[in-house]
């Protein structure tokens, strides 16, 4: 029994040697081909749910390869460039943090730096809303703050009677 298991083992071992050196893989290198194909289609997938969410802003994606014991290229790392430059208007610049936050966190497994993306969008979006918000007051109260109506004031307080006869004394 032990003769034949030895028997088996160098039958086995040879056959491996002979099948690599026909052009087939190994039964290990066939494990490293199927998990380098996993990994090819998750990167790609990844990269592409960022291009989907983000039409318009994000600008062609580049791959990192590795190549497998069969001698092909797999995708083992990727990036997609995406625009994160404000907007014309607190308004656009609110639409496109949100667009550019959809995108970073579009893949099932955002990486870190998706997220950091993604924090960076929201953060752009809470400032533009505060602008908007200011934009909006500002309006109300007839294009200025108080504090800028009070200065006013007090300029034309202070220049006397000169202005064409106005005058601060009741």
């Amino acid at each position: 029994m032990i003769g034949s298991l030895a028997s088996t083992s160098t039958f086995s071992a040879a056959h491996g040697r002979m099948a690599a050196q026909r052009g087939g893989l190994t039964a290990e290198e066939q494990r490293q081909v199927e998990a380098l194909k996993q990994t090819d289609r998750q990167v790609k997938s990844h990269e592409q749910a960022h291009m989907a969410a983000g039409a318009g802003l994000v600008r062609g994606g580049s791959f990192e390869y590795q190549a497998g014991p069969d001698n092909k290229r797999y995708a083992v790392g990727g990036e997609v460039s995406i625009d994160t430059s404000p907007g014309r208007t607190p308004a656009e610049t609110i639409a496109k943090a949100r667009q550019i936050r959809a995108a970073a966190l579009a893949p099932a497994d955002p990486s870190t730096q998706d997220r950091r993306v993604a924090a960076a969008a929201s953060q752009m979006e809470m400032q533009a809303q505060q602008e908007l918000a200011q934009q909006a007051s500002e309006e109300r109260t007839g294009g200025g703050t108080a504090s800028d109506a009070i200065n006013a004031y007090r300029q034309v307080a202070t220049a006397g009677s000169w202005a064409g006869g106005f005058s601060t004394e009741a």
